[in-house]
């Protein structure tokens, strides 16, 4: 790219202020923690900014998703509190490519069930389980320099069946002391945007300070760029016989002929 990464970390931010264990663990709060992770990972590869949910527009107004190369996001007990029309921006960035980085109890949040489709559901319990993640595709950019297995040593704990469409890559796999597993670490395109969805981070554990929880996020921050002349919806074109690179704008539906010598009249 032409200049550093653009991030931006998006945190819910109420544990922090609601509850004071959750402050002391996270004092700059889990949004400053996974910005802190990035920039301690990609340093000079990346610009951060972070916002939270209660700023205007819960700090994702359209010019700040315009000059935002990959989001991350985190929330957990206010996903309702979330505007549908700033979901539906964060939606339509991604279609346009931007990239996406869902975090734990995101899995919940409307920007990621709006993409997936479905409901996102699945097992958990919150027993300081200890969290084995396991690195199904070594190759991958988001894998590298990841031990095998990550080891976590408290954490809550996600089971299957998790209620998400069939990802497009499984990178990683978590087991937990009780023996269920997960899809820990998936992938997705969505239009020209890539998502990555990232289980470990309740609020409950200090994570986010977590040296490979950490990598493997600014991995993804890598991974999830997309390279495009600009950002765009995908859009339907027809193309002419032989007339392989302009297609020609969508004219709409077919229309009977006396709707159509209508729109000649208005014409």
């Amino acid at each position: 790219m032409s200049h550093p990464i653009r991030v931006t970390v998006w945190g819910e931010n109420r544990h922090e202020q609601l509850e004071p264990e959750v402050a002391e663990r996270y004092p700059d709060g889990m949004h400053g923690a996974v910005a802190q992770g990035i920039e301690a990972n990609l340093g000079q590869r990346v610009r951060v900014r972070t916002a939270t949910l209660d700023e205007p527009e819960h700090g994702l107004t359209e010019e700040v998703l315009r000059e935002t190369d990959v989001l991350t996001w985190w929330g957990h007990a206010a996903h309702g509190e979330v505007s549908d029309e700033v979901a539906e921006r964060v939606q339509r960035h991604v279609l346009e490519g931007m990239g996406l980085i869902v975090l734990h109890s995101g899995h919940w949040s409307k920007v990621f069930t709006r993409l997936m489709g479905t409901t996102c559901t699945l097992r958990w319990r919150a027993e300081h389980d200890r969290e084995l993640v396991w690195t199904v595709d070594p190759t991958h950019p988001i894998a590298q320099g990841i031990p095998h297995p990550m080891i976590i040593d408290e954490d809550e704990m996600y089971g299957e069946f998790f209620d998400v469409p069939a990802p497009d890559e499984i990178v990683f796999i978590s087991s937990f002391s009780g023996g269920e597993v997960f899809r820990s670490g998936i992938t997705y395109r969505r239009g020209f945007g890539k998502i990555f969805y990232f289980r470990p981070g309740d609020q409950e554990y200090p994570t986010y300070f977590h040296d490979g929880v950490r990598r493997v996020i600014s991995n993804a921050v890598e991974w999830a760029v997309t390279l495009r002349p600009e950002r765009t919806t995908p859009t339907l074109l027809r193309y002419e016989t032989e007339d392989f690179y302009q297609g020609h704008g969508y004219e709409g539906p077919l229309k009977s002929e006396d709707e159509e010598a209508q729109s000649e009249e208005v014409r």
